[in-house]
């Protein structure tokens, strides 16, 4: 009996942490375009998920350590990943909201910034993230992050590459940082 718990233990175990890392599902759809994507689930509920990309609060223990957020359709999300700035300076990374539905969906545009080849800025029209938060259980949410609207040669593969490194950090820090 003792084995047998210890076994079911061992495989709860597994499950959670295997529930708790970073999938890199991306693929390119029936148009031959990218979708950068990455997948995780988390053990808490689709509210308590929710939050941790709608408040403030919440989004400074994962994603920057300056962080502010006005959710509504034309709102935004504004961080910087340098404490020393404020929001207000250049250095700040701002993602407007296209749209949202209350605990399913986020809809940013992705707006490159200076680091980024004048060509593939001027034509980054299309670029946006979709964020989905599926209800698993009570207490597990999976997390789907989708980047779309690539362009296509070498500066753009740069930019996919920069994303696919910027991304799985940024979700590997809310996968380390969710409960806090």
């Amino acid at each position: 009996m003792k084995k047998l718990i210890a076994l079911t233990f061992l495989f709860l175990s597994t499950l959670a942490a295997q529930s708790q890392t970073l999938k890199n599902t991306s693929y390119k759809n029936q148009s031959g375009e990218k979708v950068l994507r990455f997948e995780c689930t988390l053990p808490i509920s689709v509210s308590e998920a929710w939050k941790l990309f709608t408040t403030d609060e919440k989004l400074k223990k994962w994603i920057a350590p300056l962080a502010h957020i006005e959710l509504k359709s034309g709102g935004y999300i504004l961080t910087n990943y340098d404490n020393s700035k404020s929001l207000s300076d250049s250095s700040s990374i701002k993602l407007p909201i296209t749209s949202f539905i209350d605990n399913e969906l986020l809809v940013l545009k992705v707006i490159l910034n200076g680091n980024f080849v004048k060509a593939v800025r001027d034509n980054d029209k299309n670029l946006q993230e979709i964020i989905q938060f599926i209800k698993v259980g009570d207490k597990q949410t999976k997390i789907v992050s989708s980047m779309i609207g690539w362009g296509t040669g070498p500066d753009w593969d740069k930019t996919y590459t920069f994303f696919v490194k910027g991304n799985e950090w940024t979700y590997k820090e809310l996968i380390k940082n969710y409960k806090n």
